[in-house]
């Protein structure tokens, strides 16, 4: 399944958002093994650096791009359909096509490859006065 951005934002909810991406890995699972210099290579590159300076913007600085979950801290640029060696080696439209691309926060792009829906962001709720219910 080839994930994008075009079906992501049909998707209101950040829990669905999250369940689209949920890449559902195991901690310690090998990606780039002993050939990981070439994704640190690509993730220090310019080209790099300028599609996830458009693709933040385009986003407004929103977790998964929904509204009210507003990244606080580092945001984190998440390639939808999971990069392989072959991706970074022949640029294929999956490595800086910013339709394959969503920002995120630390957390979410967690949860998103090794987590589950409890660890995403929730909507901040106020309290007010004669409040007695706990979050």
């Amino acid at each position: 399944m080839t994930r994008s951005l075009t079906e992501l934002l049909t998707l209101p909810t950040i829990e669905e958002r999250f369940a689209y991406l949920a890449v559902n890995a195991a901690i310690g699972e090998r990606t780039f093994g002993v050939e990981r210099y070439i994704n640190q290579r690509f993730y220090s590159s310019s080209e790099w650096r300028r599609i996830r300076n458009e693709v933040i913007v385009r986003d407004l600085g929103m977790d998964l791009g929904v509204d009210d979950f507003q990244i606080r801290g580092n945001v984190y640029i998440h390639h939808m359909n999971p990069l392989t060696i072959s991706d970074i080696q022949d640029s294929t439209e999956n490595l800086l096509d910013p339709e394959f691309l969503i920002s995120c926060s630390l957390k979410t792009h967690n949860a998103i490859h090794y987590g589950d829906v409890s660890q995403l962001p929730r909507v901040y709720v106020e309290r007010r006065p004669g409040d007695t219910r706990l979050w």
